[in-house]
């Protein structure tokens, strides 16, 4: 049943974009707990902190695209299978420095902006103001992390 009222090739249509979204977040997840358990260095209590933030805030938006899928009349995706087949995010296979860390969680970010405008398109065209809105929160939160690691980046370390 579509509790939002949408017509169901409308909904199939934009749940088969949040279903990759939903998978993208499955790989993004992964790699800041990865991160988190790994990091190393000066930065060590500063970033464990701030994955641990970004973790958890990804573990809520993976809910919450889940229940979208299953408010629209489908069901998302569920095993590792299928999040790594959907992912446009890929996932991580060593444990990089610091910097390249911040890097890659920057690439893997504006990936998942991308995507979640591309929903925020098809679900405008569909008038699903639910997934509009939801969407909108992920982008304005990822937005200011973003401008927080770049800012991060670059701090020059030589002055004191």
């Amino acid at each position: 049943m579509d509790y939002a009222n949408i017509e169901s090739p409308k909904a199939k249509e934009i749940t088969e974009k949040l279903d990759e979204l939903l998978a993208s977040y499955q790989v993004y997840c992964q790699k800041l707990k990865a991160f988190h358990w790994n990091i190393k260095g000066k930065s060590f209590f500063e970033l464990h902190a701030k994955f641990d933030e970004l973790y958890q805030d990804a573990i809520v938006k993976i809910d919450e695209l889940a229940e979208r899928i299953l408010i629209l009349g489908f069901f998302p995706s569920y095993t590792l299978k299928e999040y790594l087949h959907k992912s446009a995010l890929i996932e991580v296979s060593e444990i990089p420095l610091e910097r390249k860390m911040i890097n890659e969680l920057l690439l893997d970010m504006n990936q998942l902006l991308k995507m979640e405008k591309e929903c925020i398109k098809l679900a405008t065209k569909h008038c699903d103001d639910g997934t509009i809105e939801m969407l909108r929160r992920y982008i304005s939160y990822k937005e200011k992390v973003c401008w927080m690691f770049i800012t991060w980046l670059k701090v020059d370390l030589t002055k004191k």
